[in-house]
């Protein structure tokens, strides 16, 4: 049973007490759980998940502490909450939960939240082979996971060589009267149109089913068998048939130069620090074959050592993912978190699970590679983020503004011929495009395609909680269009004091064509438009910046159009409520109807009168 414990904390009229770490710990348990620990103000510091609450907790309370961000961390503490949990495996989904919804500055965090993607085989009666992510069930087979999307399709393409197996959706496959283009380029067999029978459909099908589960050498003894017995009997377009699936099959195991001769699942997970840069990236073996793998760069990581980033990585990451039988990782931790480490991970996958250092020769290619790729991943990032510098930068020159720029905001508008218009407020900022700050605003109370009050509209509701001092004010606001746009949000930024703050406009040049976008500046600026040039780097930060507001507002128009469109005409119409209108569609078969009715017709309905009815032949027509 779940209960939670807390230090008493002073009034807010009092001066802040100094936290009595002694007292404390003389009440704290020694049952598993998850500590939090909070600041003066209340904010979360840290969240930990401990075996031992209270040898855990009192860690952090000795004279030598294993880094200075630690020692900076326990010295705000006032105050330590706790929640005691059953087995240390349901800690570490707490402790998991908690970093992912509080965000505790001192947490390496880790955002990782999306599904993996597997491949799929359907249990119809010629099953599919296809792309699948979320959770698995019990209705279809599955194979991975893949690190990523572009693993399941290369694999995808390799087993419709090999195997011929249909891909295409169940609408689609009904549907079929005669074989689609990859039964002409030999990547089908086209079951849609019996070409094929269900018993030699099925037995490709288990011959794919066992190469994903690693069983390679089986399925080559079960084709060279086959193509040896349709020589035999003289079938020699078949025995070649089978003679192009072998030979496929010893392509992939050439090309997989390091994997394992055993049908075992293995993550590989390696920590590397280079040039001010903490990178984890996680490589998987399914099936003995390894496909690939993901670099991942935590927050909150500046002062941490790459053993701080994979146990944060192993704890966050296999608390919502499965953990395959054996984990290598580089670098190993210390024997007492390995063993917590080991124990957790046990619990929750109800079977052990390895985690050790790479011990033989296949091994320690795996965490070479690993260990490599991280490292050129840290690299191409950091090339990345000198890049945005340099844009920031040169646009920062090329406007004369007299402080750096950091974050950047863009609004657009889009709609058809007025209706359903969306504005959007995209934001980039910390040299990427920071998408949990993007807002959208759906138009209210303006003439239908009036781009002018509906610029002035979104940037007031975007800045009206600027000007009352809560969010966080943009170095530069970009408006994509010209004068009046640019006219139509200075005067918004007017009306709510924030004249100061940079605006500019992004016009289309001449011919719509990229690279010759003119840069309006408010009027009171008193500056010509800026033709910067095609190649011009703060150009192509402009340019990214406003091709993504088009298309965050792109996106939600058609959301809401789509929307709109999908709600009945009648329901907008006065004194057409839910017992007419259920009189009117079933009288006339759906709306379609209503709409070719004559007004004789409608008047005819129960409880439609000939006024009512000529307004909605009105409105309908």
């Amino acid at each position: 049973m779940d209960e939670t414990h807390a230090a008493p904390t002073a009034p807010t009229t009092e001066p802040a007490k100094i936290f009595d770490a002694k007292a404390f710990l003389a009440s704290l348990t020694e049952l598993p759980g998850v500590y939090r620990m909070l600041a003066a103000d209340g904010a979360v510091l840290y969240v930990g998940k401990a075996k031992n609450l209270k040898k855990r907790v009192a860690s952090y309370f000795r004279e030598n502490l294993p880094s200075p961000r630690i020692a900076h961390m326990v010295s705000q503490i006032a105050q330590i909450e706790t929640t005691v949990t059953r087995t240390e495996a349901e800690a570490l989904l707490l402790e998991n939960n908690l970093i992912k919804s509080l965000a505790p500055r001192y947490n390496i965090l880790f955002r990782d939240d999306k599904s993996y993607p597997y491949i799929v085989l359907t249990r119809h009666a010629y099953p599919r082979l296809g792309f699948f992510r979320g959770n698995p069930d019990r209705k279809a087979q599955y194979y991975g996971p893949f690190p990523s999307a572009g693993a399941v399709r290369d694999s995808i393409q390799l087993l419709q060589k090999m195997f011929r197996l249909r891909t295409c959706e169940d609408s689609v496959f009904a549907n079929r009267s005669r074989p689609c283009l990859l039964y002409q380029i030999k990547r089908c067999s086209a079951p849609c149109v019996a070409a094929i029978t269900p018993e030699n459909y099925a037995a490709d099908m288990q011959l794919a089913a066992m190469f994903l589960s690693g069983k390679q050498q089986e399925v080559i003894k079960r084709l060279s068998a086959a193509m040896e017995a349709a020589a035999m009997q003289l079938a020699f377009e078949q025995a070649a048939l089978y003679r192009d699936q072998i030979q496929a099959l010893h392509q992939v195991q050439e090309k997989q130069f390091v994997a394992s001769h055993k049908a075992e699942d293995v993550d590989i997970v390696v920590a590397v620090q280079q040039h001010g840069q903490v990178c984890v990236n996680l490589a998987m073996v399914r099936a003995g074959r390894h496909l690939g793998d993901r670099p991942l760069f935590p927050s909150n990581a500046a002062d941490s050592t790459p053993l701080d980033a994979l146990l944060a990585f192993l704890r966050q990451h296999y608390a919502v993912h499965p953990a395959p039988a054996r984990i290598l990782v580089m670098p190993l931790p210390p024997a007492e978190e390995l063993e917590e480490m080991l124990a957790a991970l046990a619990e929750q996958a109800a079977r052990p699970v390895a985690v050790q250092a790479a011990r033989h020769l296949g091994q320690k290619a795996w965490v070479d590679m690993a260990r490599q790729n991280a490292e050129l991943a840290i690299l191409a990032r950091n090339q990345a983020s000198a890049q945005q510098e340099m844009r920031l930068a040169a646009l920062q020159e090329a406007l004369a503004l007299s402080e750096p720029l950091a974050r950047i905001e863009c609004f657009d508008i889009s709609h058809t011929q007025g209706e359903s218009a969306v504005a959007s407020c995209v934001v980039y900022d910390a040299n990427k495009m920071l998408k949990a700050d993007y807002r959208r605003f759906n138009m209210r109370d303006i003439t239908p395609g009036d781009d002018y009050a509906a610029m002035r509209q979104a940037v007031q509701r975007r800045y009206d909680g600027v000007a009352s001092g809560e969010g966080k004010a943009p170095d530069l606001i970009l408006i994509d269009g010209g004068k009046g746009q640019v006219a139509a949000a200075s005067a918004a930024l007017a009306d709510l004091g924030l004249s100061h703050l940079p605006l500019l406009g992004v016009a289309k040049g001449e011919g719509r064509k990229a690279g010759l976008e003119r840069l309006i500046f408010p009027e009171s600026a008193g500056r010509a438009p800026l033709v910067l040039g095609e190649n011009h780097p703060a150009l192509h930060l402009v340019q990214e910046i406003r091709d993504e507001a088009h298309r965050f507002a792109l996106t939600g128009h058609r959301g809401q159009r789509a929307k709109s469109r999908k709600t009945s005409t009648l329901e907008s119409l006065p004194g057409i409520g839910p017992a007419r209108r259920k009189a009117l569609i079933t009288r006339f078969g759906g709306l379609a109807g209503v709409r070719t009715a004559s007004v004789e017709q409608l008047a005819e309905t129960p409880g439609i009168s000939r006024e009512l009815a000529e307004k909605i032949h009105s409105a309908l027509n």
